[in-house]
């Protein structure tokens, strides 16, 4: 009697066990380190001769949908008005995470995300040439000091909201879009002068506070390990 119960219990389990891997198929998920960099920066080096600048990313999945993310890049700007001749210059580093918005069919790992950055940087800025403004321009001219000032030992702290896409076109490569939001914490500004570029924050406007930026990635994805994903079999 306790044989049949036995193995009545064993074809139980069997059988459910079978139904539940007809009803389901298992795919394998990559896990590991994306390493790219932000094309816009040397394509902008190249087009612009008062820009240079390059910016290296990645990525780390930790769940199916959450990874570890940062940014780590150089700008020089040199920003030239009617009135001001200025050269911004330094690094910047930015880190947060990024959540996946995109269900994937099968073995795709597209991603369509949302995240959050804190950046900071550390910069110089260059005041190459500049004009005092003269109301009576009839009797005098404006006056153009002719004399460099530079400003050492700046830096700045912002927060970052990023959106964007990355889609896999080869085995393990990816291309990317996204747009960032970004909010200034503090700065640390010369006394007499305002910071008007701040790598990696990019332009600020008349004290502003908000900027925004964009980058276009190219990436590898390193795997280091595989997760199942189950998916339902449609009827």
């Amino acid at each position: 009697m306790l044989c049949s119960i036995t193995s009545f219990s064993q074809n139980t389990s069997e059988q459910e066990d079978s139904e539940t891997s007809n009803d389901t198929l298992v795919f394998k998920q990559k896990y590991g380190l994306r390493l790219g960099i932000d094309l816009s920066k040397p394509v902008r080096s190249f087009l612009d001769d008062d820009y240079t600048g390059f910016e290296i990313n990645a990525d780390y999945r930790l769940t199916k949908r959450l990874y570890l993310a940062g940014e780590l890049g150089t700008e020089e700007n040199n920003l030239v008005t009617d009135y001001l001749d200025v050269t911004s210059k330094g690094s910047y580093f930015k880190a947060g995470v990024d959540y996946n918005m995109y269900l994937n069919w099968l073995d795709m790992e597209n991603m369509i995300y949302g995240g959050l950055r804190a950046g900071v940087s550390t910069f110089s800025q260059t005041l190459n040439n500049y004009t005092i403004y003269n109301p009576d321009q009839y009797w005098n001219e404006p006056f153009s000091p002719s004399d460099t000032k530079e400003f050492d030992g700046l830096s700045a702290i912002w927060a970052e909201l990023i959106i964007g896409i990355k889609a896999e076109t080869l085995n393990n490569l990816y291309v990317g879009l996204n747009l960032q939001l970004k909010g200034l914490v503090s700065e640390n500004a010369p006394s007499d002068f305002e910071n008007l570029y701040i790598p990696g924050f990019n332009r600020t406007y008349d004290s502003g506070r908000f900027g925004i930026g964009f980058g276009y990635n190219i990436s590898y994805l390193i795997p280091i390990y595989k997760k199942d994903k189950k998916v339902a079999k449609e009827d």
